[in-house]
């Protein structure tokens, strides 16, 4: 009988602890597949962040290293100038990558590091109870903003790709989703390229996915899977920042 599915060999045997819903598991499988596919899984060497995907240490079958809140970048930086020849991603979420870790992050773009870092968006600090993060959209409802985010005094979203797109040290930007089927292939196909460009010596290469939070967003999560769609994407519109292997436009604007 012909194999039509199996498991990645680049995730372990034990069970995620993320509450019901959430959609982590479903981007640790698709970077666990993405590693599996290219034939890198087995001398990759993952940094594990402070936050809801702190114990990723425990899921991704290959080397991993746990960094303090944000400093994931910096310390992949570390290993892969060590070990050039390795996969080396970070798995980071908003409230670890876009607030203590916002230096880390932009020092280590522009600088080109050869890594690949998967930023997980979920408009929320998870781990810590549902607080306002920097990615909070505007009038959202969180603990710390209970009548919703005022931009008059919190100020606005920080909008990461769009921000790391205008250095000259990234090779691939890109933002999806993982609301439905159609947009889990395409981040599968996203989390996949970058690492290819990372192993071709191209550059920092860094997917941002825009995932739910149902416990903290206070919604099932069919509900959060359809808020995420109405709500985050007007806020973050998915698609490829920046990508050096594309064709540049043509001078009547002609698409790359």
């Amino acid at each position: 009988m012909a194999v039509v599915f199996e498991k990645t060999s680049m995730l372990c045997e034990k069970p995620f602890h993320y509450c019901p819903g959430c959609t982590h598991g479903i981007i640790h499988r698709l970077t666990a597949e993405a590693m599996d596919e290219l034939g890198i899984g087995q001398t990759a060497i993952g940094v594990a962040p402070v936050g809801c995907a702190v114990f990723a240490y425990d899921y991704f079958n290959c080397d991993m290293m746990e960094a303090a809140h944000g400093r994931a970048p910096a310390v992949a930086t570390g290993i892969k100038r060590v070990c050039p020849d390795k996969a080396v991603f970070t798995y980071q979420g908003d409230g670890d990558l876009a607030s203590i870790g916002t230096a880390e992050i932009i020092h280590a773009a522009t600088r080109g590091e050869k890594i690949t870092v998967i930023f997980v968006n979920n408009a929320i600090y998870g781990m810590t109870g549902g607080q306002m993060a920097p990615t909070t959209l505007p009038g959202q409802v969180t603990t710390t903003s209970p009548y919703g985010r005022d931009v008059n005094h919190c100020g606005w979203p920080v909008k990461v790709s769009e921000m790391l797109a205008t250095l000259n040290g990234p090779a691939y930007i890109a933002r999806v989703s993982v609301h439905d089927v159609p947009n889990v292939k395409k981040a599968k196909a996203a989390i996949k390229k970058a690492f290819q460009l990372q192993m071709e010596g191209r550059g920092f290469t860094m997917v941002e996915v825009l995932s739910t939070c149902p416990t903290n967003w206070g919604k099932t999560p069919r509900e959060a899977l359809k808020w995420l769609q109405e709500n985050m994407i007007p806020t973050y519109p998915l698609g490829v920042y920046k990508d050096v292997t594309a064709q540049p436009a043509s001078p009547e604007g002609g698409a790359q």
